[in-house]
Protein backbone atom coordinates (compact mmCIF):
# COMPACT_ATOMS: atom_id res chain seq x y z
CA UNK A 1 0.00 0.00 0.00
CA UNK A 2 1.20 3.36 -0.73
CA UNK A 3 -0.20 6.73 1.10
CA UNK A 4 -0.08 10.14 -0.80
CA UNK A 5 -1.11 13.06 0.95
CA UNK A 6 -2.30 15.63 -1.23
CA UNK A 7 -2.17 19.52 -0.46
CA UNK A 8 -5.16 20.72 -1.85
CA UNK A 9 -5.84 24.37 -1.88
CA UNK A 10 -8.79 26.51 -2.13
CA UNK A 11 -9.13 28.10 -5.29
CA UNK A 12 -8.32 26.00 -8.22
CA UNK A 13 -10.08 23.50 -8.77
CA UNK A 14 -7.66 22.45 -12.33
CA UNK A 15 -4.99 22.33 -9.85
CA UNK A 16 -6.43 19.69 -7.95
CA UNK A 17 -7.31 18.09 -10.32
CA UNK A 18 -4.30 18.18 -11.85
CA UNK A 19 -2.94 16.87 -8.95
CA UNK A 20 -5.14 13.28 -8.59
CA UNK A 21 -3.39 13.03 -12.28
CA UNK A 22 -0.06 12.79 -11.03
CA UNK A 23 -1.14 10.23 -8.14
CA UNK A 24 -3.26 8.11 -10.43
CA UNK A 25 0.08 8.31 -13.25
CA UNK A 26 2.49 6.73 -9.86
CA UNK A 27 3.74 3.56 -10.62
CA UNK A 28 1.53 0.43 -9.52
CA UNK A 29 -2.21 -0.05 -9.96
CA UNK A 30 -4.35 2.36 -8.88
CA UNK A 31 -6.04 0.31 -5.97
CA UNK A 32 -2.70 0.23 -4.30
CA UNK A 33 -2.49 3.78 -3.83
CA UNK A 34 -4.55 5.57 -0.83
CA UNK A 35 -5.04 9.54 -1.67
CA UNK A 36 -5.43 11.78 2.22
CA UNK A 37 -6.81 14.69 0.64
CA UNK A 38 -5.74 17.32 3.36
CA UNK A 39 -6.90 21.34 3.19
CA UNK A 40 -5.81 23.15 5.76
CA UNK A 41 -7.86 26.01 6.95
CA UNK A 42 -6.35 29.71 7.75
CA UNK A 43 -9.65 31.48 8.13
CA UNK A 44 -12.95 29.54 8.40
CA UNK A 45 -15.82 31.59 10.18
CA UNK A 46 -18.47 29.62 8.51
CA UNK A 47 -16.79 26.22 9.59
CA UNK A 48 -16.76 25.15 6.33
CA UNK A 49 -15.84 21.51 5.48
CA UNK A 50 -13.25 19.77 3.68
CA UNK A 51 -15.94 17.80 2.21
CA UNK A 52 -17.93 20.80 1.06
CA UNK A 53 -14.53 22.05 -0.78
CA UNK A 54 -15.25 22.20 -4.60
CA UNK A 55 -11.22 21.76 -5.27
CA UNK A 56 -11.51 18.21 -2.52
CA UNK A 57 -14.47 17.18 -4.51
CA UNK A 58 -12.86 17.39 -8.16
CA UNK A 59 -9.78 15.89 -6.95
CA UNK A 60 -11.40 12.82 -5.42
CA UNK A 61 -13.76 12.44 -8.41
CA UNK A 62 -11.04 11.89 -10.53
CA UNK A 63 -9.20 9.56 -7.86
CA UNK A 64 -12.14 7.59 -7.27
CA UNK A 65 -13.14 7.13 -11.05
CA UNK A 66 -9.31 5.72 -11.30
CA UNK A 67 -9.62 3.37 -8.45
CA UNK A 68 -7.71 5.24 -5.76
CA UNK A 69 -8.89 5.22 -2.25
CA UNK A 70 -9.76 8.79 -0.81
CA UNK A 71 -9.87 9.65 3.01
CA UNK A 72 -10.34 13.14 4.12
CA UNK A 73 -8.53 15.56 6.37
CA UNK A 74 -8.47 18.90 7.38
CA UNK A 75 -6.60 21.08 9.73
CA UNK A 76 -6.54 25.05 10.92
CA UNK A 77 -3.41 26.84 11.49
CA UNK A 78 -0.17 27.25 9.09
CA UNK A 79 -0.49 24.95 6.09
CA UNK A 80 3.49 24.17 5.65
CA UNK A 81 3.21 23.18 9.41
CA UNK A 82 -0.26 21.40 9.14
CA UNK A 83 0.43 19.43 6.02
CA UNK A 84 3.95 18.21 7.84
CA UNK A 85 1.73 17.14 10.89
CA UNK A 86 -0.29 15.42 8.53
CA UNK A 87 1.96 13.80 7.01
CA UNK A 88 3.09 12.43 10.12
CA UNK A 89 -0.06 11.20 11.34
CA UNK A 90 -1.22 8.97 8.12
CA UNK A 91 2.59 7.98 7.37
CA UNK A 92 2.88 9.47 4.00
CA UNK A 93 5.37 7.94 1.81
CA UNK A 94 5.12 11.29 -0.10
CA UNK A 95 2.97 14.62 -0.37
CA UNK A 96 1.92 16.00 -3.29
CA UNK A 97 1.68 19.89 -4.11
CA UNK A 98 1.18 21.89 -6.66
CA UNK A 99 2.66 25.45 -6.38
CA UNK A 100 1.72 28.59 -7.61
CA UNK A 101 4.30 30.80 -9.82
CA UNK A 102 5.55 33.55 -7.58
CA UNK A 103 8.21 36.08 -7.61
CA UNK A 104 10.96 36.55 -4.95
CA UNK A 105 9.62 39.08 -3.33
CA UNK A 106 5.92 37.33 -4.00
CA UNK A 107 7.24 34.64 -1.98
CA UNK A 108 8.64 36.78 0.38
CA UNK A 109 5.33 38.54 1.34
CA UNK A 110 2.89 35.61 1.13
CA UNK A 111 5.33 33.06 1.90
CA UNK A 112 5.33 29.55 -0.23
CA UNK A 113 4.06 26.37 1.09
CA UNK A 114 5.47 24.50 -1.35
CA UNK A 115 8.69 26.05 -1.09
CA UNK A 116 8.49 25.41 3.14
CA UNK A 117 7.23 21.76 2.32
CA UNK A 118 10.04 20.64 0.31
CA UNK A 119 12.80 22.77 2.74
CA UNK A 120 11.58 21.00 5.82
CA UNK A 121 9.54 17.71 4.94
CA UNK A 122 11.06 14.48 6.22
CA UNK A 123 9.77 12.50 3.35
CA UNK A 124 9.86 13.20 -0.46
CA UNK A 125 7.35 16.18 -1.95
CA UNK A 126 5.91 15.75 -5.45
CA UNK A 127 5.94 19.38 -6.59
CA UNK A 128 3.26 19.03 -9.74
CA UNK A 129 2.84 22.17 -12.10
CA UNK A 130 0.13 23.21 -12.17
CA UNK A 131 -2.57 22.78 -15.25
CA UNK A 132 -1.19 26.41 -16.79
CA UNK A 133 2.55 24.46 -16.79
CA UNK A 134 4.05 26.88 -13.26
Amino acid sequence: MYDVLLAIGLDDEQRAITQAEAVIDLPGAPDEVTAHLCHVFQDNPEGASVHQLGTVRRAREALEDAGVDCVHHEASGDPGDELIAAADDVDADVICVSGRKRSPAGKAVFGSTTQELVLNADRPVLAVPGPDGV
